[in-house]
């Protein structure tokens, strides 16, 4: 992809990577070292639960049948209308993308005003919701196919069908590795701390790459 030419003094870093490719344990790195990490998967569920406009656009597209009697998100019933609609999925998308980035942008500041150099935005769809283009990097963890099966299979226990269903569903990983800016590896083989630690003093030398 195109080298940047300018990097902002507090990098907004986005990290994803296909379902069993070891994300989640990559940041937990990250924050060892002191470094905010933003689940954008997490937070979205909170926006969804507790943010007033977002309840309103929901309600407006599935009606007050989207949140249960005691004001909870009724997953169900959305997840039930979405499977076999995709206009409807989308429109569901563009609802909370937008929200959680509004959110995300508001805590990034809120660490760049607590000193932090750089933070994380860690999501399982960041590529294919298009949230990396609206980031300064893109970090993808990596794994071979075999490898990431087998750990969803013992994680979720669930057989291998289940998996490649879900695999289904993301982006290929080889077309998200092709916008990378930056690779990290889990396949067992090379270690992870000091891919980490690698990718953390570059980060911090931003203003130099």
């Amino acid at each position: 992809m195109p080298t940047k030419t300018y990097r902002p003094a507090t990098l907004r870093v986005g990290i994803t990577g296909g379902i069993g490719s070891g994300k989640t344990t990559v940041c937990r790195i990250f924050e060892t070292l002191g470094v905010p990490v933003y689940d954008a998967d997490y937070w979205a569920k909170w926006l969804i639960a507790n943010d007033t406009e977002l309840r309103a656009a929901i309600v407006a597209l599935f009606g007050s049948e989207a949140y249960l009697p005691d004001g909870a998100y009724n997953r169900a019933f959305v997840a039930g209308i979405v499977f076999n609609n995709p206009d409807k999925l989308a429109a569901l998308n563009a609802a909370v993308h937008p929200a959680v980035e509004h959110h995300s942008r508001t805590w990034h500041d809120q660490k760049v005003q607590a000193g932090h150099s750089y933070t994380l935005k860690e999501a399982a769809l960041l590529v294919e919701s298009g949230g990396h283009l609206l980031l300064d990097v893109l970090i993808v963890v990596t794994a071979p196919e075999e490898i990431r099966i087998r750990r969803v299979m013992e994680r979720d226990g669930i057989p291998e069908s289940a998996v490649r269903a879900r695999m289904r569903n993301q982006m290929p990983e080889a077309e998200k590795t092709a916008l990378a800016d930056y690779l990290i590896v889990n396949d067992g083989q090379r270690l992870l701390i000091p891919q980490v630690w690698t990718m953390h003093r570059k980060l911090l030398a931003s203003r130099d790459f």
